[in-house]
Order: structure tokens, then C-alpha cells, then sequence
């Protein structure tokens, strides 16, 4: 019998296939007392060699499917893997102590962990991160559970699973990955905005799709209304068979757009650019006609990784995206880490509110050897293409003063080495911390553009966290405080001759699309998915129009009557 979850609709489309749970084992070790040394250590020995068959196949897989970067950190894997200095003192453990092989392997591993970590040497810091890897993958085959690996699917099948963090996001194989559910999540949970940026369906905050799911189930998740079916019927299939027809023929009516200027009834043009995580994704803003990229969240260079992206690494993935864009604007955003974005190898600190604590700008002007080898790589990639920087996360004029200073005396360097940077690199910040909007007229004369974040301006300004289900109702992009800062920022650079974009989530929804026109904003950054339905609304408008709608919408007291409004006017359901 068909069973139906409700959930959020974080993606739009259909997916219709096997389900794939990628959910991660318990690796809990206890410590119990053994008769047979000999015996426990071919244990030992018998997972050794299956851990090694699993990685070889791994680096096999990714080297073909990832490249040969990725696939490196299989090769160190291998060689942790058949390491004396880490294996011999867990024999002799089991032997001396008569205690089981995944006790053993834990207390040695964590010795070893525990040592790389406190070392000065990166290098050797490094190479804990490879321990520990190696270590689960091990202690996995002696417990006898299974570690997924999403990066290396084979069949099509839609991801089942708690949540997604963004390093799992990154590491999914896009040709068999068709689209994804979770338990957990909102429209503007990271997991949400990866499938966007990979133009697949997805259905988040189920709340039980984990516990009602069972690997290779048939499952279809309707990313349009939020829906996903539990072996349905062959009736419901070829319904939904149906349903995916028609959206994909509205899709070709949407792609006849692709080469159109964004342009109003009465010829005002609006920039639609694209947000993306890695140069892969620039193909998706081509082939739906983005006119630049708005966001290129660079963070993603450094996850699913064991150590930092190399200055080299960096250059080459922003020179491809310039170069593949030729000579469309791209606003490079530097490294955004922390608050649900983490990296295991930096160990950065625990905190209470992470959201509100050490990340993004903060880390980069503190961790400074990060943050210029990243700026080194974007000022040398700069000849090929325009590049626009912008720093994150910035909530006083001295935070934005410091990384400036930091770029341009690395762009000096890279003069003085006789290498070639572009003269024509627009600075700019993202506007997502409400002190920042309020002075917004005080930045304006520095910076060369504003870009506004929508998805933590929100949860900032409603002290709501985007990411707690409880407090979700909070979470109002209309609410008249936000389009009050909004507008603030727009007539603060307006004044100044500078432009404004929104990379944040708002941008890509269609019912905000005659509210942001109206506040007059220049370009509007979204999902590559989202750039030509946003289109089709925007050649239907009229900008003289809308420039009643702002004083209205200015006036209001609530999201509610902004959202009444808008159905009102522009025939949204």
C-alpha cells in the first residue's frame, strides 16, 4: 500500500526511483576480554584486507569519476592502511592485553590521532585526519556495518537520509543522484540549496522518512508540492510519469528564454545571474541562459577533503569558471566556513551558537594564512575573466577595511613577482548582518557593490534560526523589516552610484520577484534552475508599474499582507 509523507518542496521537479539510505553506522567500541589472541587477529588481519579491496575499488571509481585529485586521498588511505607504525602496536595490544582487535585498533588509532594533531607540521596534522578515516573503515568491517559512500553510486536512486551536510552534498554523483529526501531541512538549509544548484528534486524536513524508508524501496518525491510516496502503485506511478512530462515540457517552453535579454514590458533590464558551488556547475548557468554568476561559494573547493586546497588548486578552479563564463561578471565570494559548514582538519572550536560565532570573515582575518592564499589564487586567476570579489559575514566598516588591505597588498606582491592581475577587480561585501544594512550609507562609499544575503539577514533580523523547525514560522522573507533593510541597502548604493544584487534564496523565488523590482534591485543571483521562470515574470512586468508596489509593500505591518498583496496583483496561487 502506497504511503505518503508531507514534507517541504526544497526543489523543483520529479524523481521517480530506488531508494538509497545514507545513513551513517554506529562505530561504538566496547572493550571485551578474548581466549584466542591468534584468532582475534586474523580478525584484525581478515579487515585489513577488506578495507583495502574497498578502497582500491573506491580510488578506482573516483579517479574515473572525480579525477585523480580526489582520488589522492585514497592512495594516502592505502598507505595508512598498511602502515607498521600503526598496525603492530594493535597486534601486540590484542596479544599483551588479551582485549578484542576493535578495542586495540581504537585506543592505537587515537594515540597516533592525538600525536599528528599536536604536531607544528601541517603536513603531519594532515595526516591524523587520514588516520581516522582509516580507522572507521577498518573498525566498520570488524563490527560488521557498512560505511556509504554516495560519491560512488552506480544506479539511480534517490538519497534517503537524516540530513545532507554540505560535504556529503559535494560528494554526490550527479549522473545517478536523481533527487533527495530528508528528515530534517528547509528551503534554505544548505542540503536544500545544493539540490538547486544540481537542478535535481528535493523534498525536505519529512521529519520519518528514515524510519518509513527501507534501502530499494521504490520511492517518488515531488519536489513541486512537497510530497513523497512510498512504493506506489503502478497506477500513481504513471500519474507522476505524467506529471514529470508536463514539467519538463513547461521546462522547454521556459528554455525558448535561454538567449533573451531579462528585460520589462518597458525595457528596464535586471541582471539574472547564477549561484554556484563548484566549476562543474557553470554549465548549468550556460544552458539556462545566466547572464553571470552571482555567488561562486568557494568553501566547496574545500570540503570533502582531508587537508586545504592548494594555492595552485584554486587558481585553476576560479580560471576555469572565468575563462567558461567569457567575460560575463562572476562575484567570487571568499571562504565561507563555519556555523553548519565545517572542516574537519582545521579542528575548529565547538561553540554554543555557531552561527554567531567564529566564521567566514572572522576566521579568514584571524587565520590569515588561509584567507591570502586564497586571495593570491583569485587576483592571479583575475586576467581571465571579470572578477568580482566579495567578503562574507562583514559587520563593521573595519572588518571590510582589513580584508581589503590583506587583497591589495597581496596584489602588490603578485606585481612585484611580475605576474599579471587584473586592474579591474570590483571589492565588495555581502550585506547579511542587520548592522551592516543599517550603515549601509557608510559602507556605500567604499565598496564597489552590495550583495545582499537573504537566507542570514532573515534569521538574524527575526533572531530566528533557519534551521529550527520550531521556530520556522519566523523565518518571513516579507516581513516589512526585511524589506525596509532592503531597501535601505538599495538607496544607500543607489545614492552612490554603485549597484546591488541578492544572492540569497529570496532572489529565486518567484512570488518576491515584482516585490525585488520594485525595491530596485540590479541583479538577482539564484539556483541556475530558477533563472528562466524568473525571466518569464520578469518580461511580463512593468517597471513603472511596480514602482507603486514598493510604497505599498514599504507600508505594510506584515508578511502576511505583502504575500496578500502579491497574490492579489501578479496572479500568484
Amino acid at each position: 500500500m502506497t504511503q505518503l509523507l508531507k514534507g517541504i518542496a526544497a526543489s523543483d521537479g520529479i524523481a521517480i526511483a530506488k531508494a538509497y539510505k545514507l545513513v551513517y553506522p554506529d562505530l561504538t567500541v566496547v572493550k571485551t576480554e578474548i581466549a584466542d589472541s591468534k584468532i582475534e587477529i586474523t580478525r584484525f588481519v581478515a579487515a585489513l584486507q577488506e578495507a583495502a579491496k574497498e578502497l582500491e575499488k573506491i580510488k578506482e571509481q573516483a579517479n574515473t569519476e572525480l579525477g585523480e585529485d580526489k582520488a589522492a586521498i585514497f592512495s594516502a588511505h592505502l598507505l595508512v592502511l598498511s602502515d607498521p607504525e600503526l598496525l603492530n602496536p594493535v597486534k601486540d595490544k590484542i596479544t599483551n592485553e588479551q582485549v578484542n582487535a576493535e578495542f586495540a585498533l581504537n585506543e592505537s588509532a587515537n594515540l597516533f590521532i592525538q600525536m599528528f594533531e599536536q604536531m607544528d607540521n601541517e603536513y603531519m596534522r594532515e595526516r591524523a585526519a587520514d588516520i581516522r578515516d582509516v580507522t572507521k573503515r577498518i573498525l566498520s568491517h570488524l563490527l560488521g556495518v557498512r560505511i556509504p559512500n554516495p560519491s560512488l553510486l552506480s544506479d539511480e536512486v534517490i538519497i534517503v537520509t537524516e540530513d545532507l551536510t554540505p560535504s556529503d552534498t559535494a560528494q554526490l554523483n550527479r549522473k545517478f543522484v536523481l533527487g533527495f529526501t530528508t528528515d530534517v531541512g528547509g528551503r534554505t538549509s544548505h542540503s536544500a540549496i545544493m539540490a538547486r544548484s544540481m537542478e535535481i528534486p528535493a523534498v525536505v524536513g519529512t521529519k520519518v522518512v528514515t524510519s518509513e524508508v527501507q534501502n530499494g524501496d521504490i520511492i517518488i518525491i515531488d519536489g513541486l508540492s512537497g510530497q513523497v510516496l512510498i512504493n506506489p502503485s503502478a497506477e500513481l506511478v504513471e500519474e507522476y510519469k505524467q506529471k514529470l512530462k508536463n514539467y519538463q515540457q513547461q521546462k522547454v517552453e521556459w528554455a525558448k528564454l535561454k538567449n533573451e535579454p531579462t528585460l520589462t514590458l518597458d525595457g528596464h533590464h535586471v541582471e539574472l545571474a547564477a549561484n554556484i558551488g563548484t566549476p562543474e556547475d557553470v554549465q548549468g548557468v550556460l544552458d539556462n541562459g545566466g547572464e553571470g554568476i552571482g555567488l561562486y561559494r568557494t568553501e566547496f573547493l574545500y570540503m570533502g577533503r582531508d587537508n586545504l586546497p592548494s594555492e595552485d588548486e584554486q587558481y585553476d578552479a576560479y580560471k576555469k569558471v572565468l575563462q567558461r563564463m567569457e567575460g560575463k561578471p562572476v562575484v567570487v565570494r571568499t571562504l565561507d566556513i563555519g556555523g553548519d559548514k565545517e572542516l574537519p582538519y582545521l579542528d575548529l572550536p565547538k561553540e554554543m551558537n555557531p552561527f554567531l560565532g567564529y566564521r567566514a570573515i572572522r576566521l579568514c582575518l584571524d587565520e590569515q594564512t588561509i584567507f591570502r592564499t586564497q586571495l593570491r589564487a583569485l587576483l592571479r586567476a583575475s586576467q581571465f575573466g571579470d572578477l568580482k570579489i566579495m567578503f562574507p559575514m562583514i559587520a563593521t566598516l573595519e572588518e571590510f577595511r582589513q580584508a581589503k588591505q590583506m587583497l591589495l597588498e597581496e596584489k602588490e606582491k603578485l606585481v612585484q613577482e611580475k605576474i599579471l592581475v587584473s586592474d579591474k577587480i570590483e571589492i565588495g561585501i555581502m550585506v547579511e548582518i542587520p548592522s551592516t544594512a543599517i550603515i549601509a550609507d557608510q559602507f556605500a562609499s567604499e565598496v564597489d557593490f552590495f550583495s545582499i544575503g537573504t537566507n542570514d539577514l532573515i534569521q538574524y533580523t527575526l533572531a530566528a534560526d533557519r534551521m529550527n523547525e520550531r521556530v520556522s514560522y519566523l523565518y518571513q522573507p516579507f516581513h516589512p523589516a526585511i524589506l525596509r533593510l532592503i531597501n535601505m541597502v538599495v538607496e544607500a548604493a543607489h545614492k552612490e552610484g554603485k549597484w546591488v544584487g541578492m544572492c540569497g534564496e529570496m532572489a529565486g523565488e518567484k512570488m518576491a520577484t515584482p516585490v525585488l523590482l520594485a525595491l530596485g534591485l540590479d541583479e538577482l543571483s539564484m539556483s541556475a534552475s530558477s533563472i528562466l521562470p524568473i525571466r518569464s515574470i520578469i518580461n511580463r512586468e512593468s517597471k513603472s508599474r511596480l514602482n507603486s508596489l514598493k510604497e505599498r509593500i514599504l507600508s505594510m505591518s506584515s508578511a502576511e499582507e505583502v504575500i496578500e498583496l502579491v497574490k492579489k496583483e501578479y496572479s500568484f496561487n
